[in-house]
This record gives structure tokens, sequence and C-alpha cells, in this order.
């Protein structure tokens, strides 16, 4: 068993466990921790607790110090450094006649290195803007391509729904979603309905989806004959979350709405008549 804390070190990014020392670290508290890419400034987002060693990445790397106002400082000084160099190489890569677009600048907080966000849409050689711009910052330069749904989650927007994106907002990480999550809540196919502003299948489709294919799992399909109250039918329409069936009745020519409990209790005694 560990004892860690967890560390967010942008907004609705992901969270990494450090080890806390003898830190009595609280939860949005600011810590200066010793990263992969060198010492980072970041939000404890999980005051300190105790887990498994399967849920740990070892070796875990320690807590530095709590920040200090002096640290805050130096990374408010980081963002306007972050923000000048964002100006300066748009014009290289304009310069350079690269087909690349530049989304984010990032300091490391100790300056030991500067990392360029871009997109592209496919390889680009960027070895001469990389050895034009090391020439101007003289620390180390790291230009990293992402792809647009992390583009979305760094801008942030607006989405169909008319809240802020979710990805900017709370989604730490990108969950796997596909087009059978949106056939399995009957929504409109069309792309333009269920995409999000970065051109991909909107990610709030995965929220329901464990729910859908619960009750699905006890809903008919569409097509299915079965025996209703009022006799036999077939199924031609659904609300899957409320568990009502639509159901056309063969001998009467016209569609009745019936819950899942009364064509269950219908169809199981059906199946007892049939026994006898």
């Amino acid at each position: 068993m560990y004892n860690v804390v967890g560390v967010r070190f942008k907004k609705a990014g992901k969270i990494y466990y450090f080890d806390p020392l003898s830190y009595p670290l609280e939860k949005d508290e600011y810590v200066i921790v010793e990263t992969a890419r060198g010492v980072e400034y970041g939000k404890v987002v999980i005051p300190v607790k105790t887990v498994d060693e399967n849920d740990v990445v070892l070796p875990l790397r320690t807590v530095v110090r709590p920040a200090t106002v002096e640290d805050r400082e130096q990374v408010e000084e980081n963002r306007q450094e972050a923000a000048r160099a964002f100006e300066l190489a748009t014009a290289k890569i304009v310069d350079h006649e690269l087909e690349m677009k530049l989304v984010d600048v990032e300091y490391t907080f100790d300056r030991n290195k500067v990392v360029f966000y871009f997109t592209a849409e496919g390889r680009v050689d960027f070895r001469d803007l990389v050895k034009d711009l090391a020439s101007v910052f003289r620390t180390r330069i790291e230009l990293r391509q992402i792809g647009v749904r992390d583009e979305a989650k760094m801008l942030g927007g607006i989405g169909p729904c008319g809240r802020m994106l979710c990805c900017s907002t709370f989604l730490g990480d990108f969950e796997p979603v596909s087009i059978k999550m949106a056939k399995d809540q009957n929504l409109s196919l069309n792309p333009s309905k269920i995409s999000g502003l970065c051109g991909r299948l909107m990610c709030c489709l995965k929220y329901e989806n464990d729910e859908y294919e619960a009750a699905k799992e006890m809903m008919p399909d569409l097509g299915d004959r079965i025996e209703t109250p009022d006799g036999p039918g077939k199924v031609v329409g659904m609300n899957i979350l409320e568990h009502v069936l639509q159901i056309e009745l063969t001998e009467q020519q016209r569609v009745l709405d019936y819950t899942l409990e009364e064509i269950i209790q219908n169809n199981n005694k059906v199946v007892q008549l049939a026994e006898q």
C-alpha cells in the first residue's frame, strides 16, 4: 500500500499520483513536484490517501514541497512568456511556410523546456523551425503534434448543448466513442447532430451508454412479434429509458404503448399456457 496525493497540472487535465512524503497536503493546495518533464507546478485535487500497488505507476515520484507565493508569481511570469513565445512562433511558422497550426505554448515551471503544441494534416518537417526557435529562446524546444480533440480541450468553447465543452471543463481523459452508441440511443445519425466542435463524435454519447445497454438487454428488438394484453402484435418503436414499447396490433391494425412489465407478464402467461 502507498500513500499518494493526486495532482493535476491543467484544468480538466489528467490526474497523476505522487508520494506526499510527510507533507499534510489538502485539496486545492498547490505543490511543486518532480516529473518526467522536469520540475512542475500543480494543484492537489485528491488529498492524501492510501492506494494499492496496482493503482500506481512505480517508481512513485515525490512532492518536492508545497508551493509558495514566489512560485505562483513564477507561474504567472511563465504564462506571460508563453504568450510572447506563441506570437513569435506563429510568425516563424509563416516564414518557414509550414502547413501547421500552432495551438498553445507552455513553459515548464523551471523554464528548462518550452513546449509548442500544434495540429497538422500529416507529418511536418519542422527541423529548421526548431533550430530557429532554439536560437531565440536558448532553451530546450519541443514541438508536439496533437489531435483535434486535444485542440478542443486546450482552446475550449461552447458545445451544441449550450454548455462549455466537457473536455475543457471536467473530463480528464478521452474515452472511446462509437457510432453504435448513437444507434443504441435512437439518435439521429446525421454527423452535424452528433459531432462536437472538434468534428469527432461527442463525448457525452458515452455518459448514458451503459444505462441504454442494460435496458436494451431486457427489451425485445424492433420487428419482434410478441403477445400483448390486447392480442398479438409487432414491436415498431420503443422508449428504452422509460421501458415503453410501441406495439402494432396484428388484428386491430393500430399502435398502442405498453410498459415492458405488461409485456413480460403477458408473455409469461402465454408460455405457461403453452406448457400446459
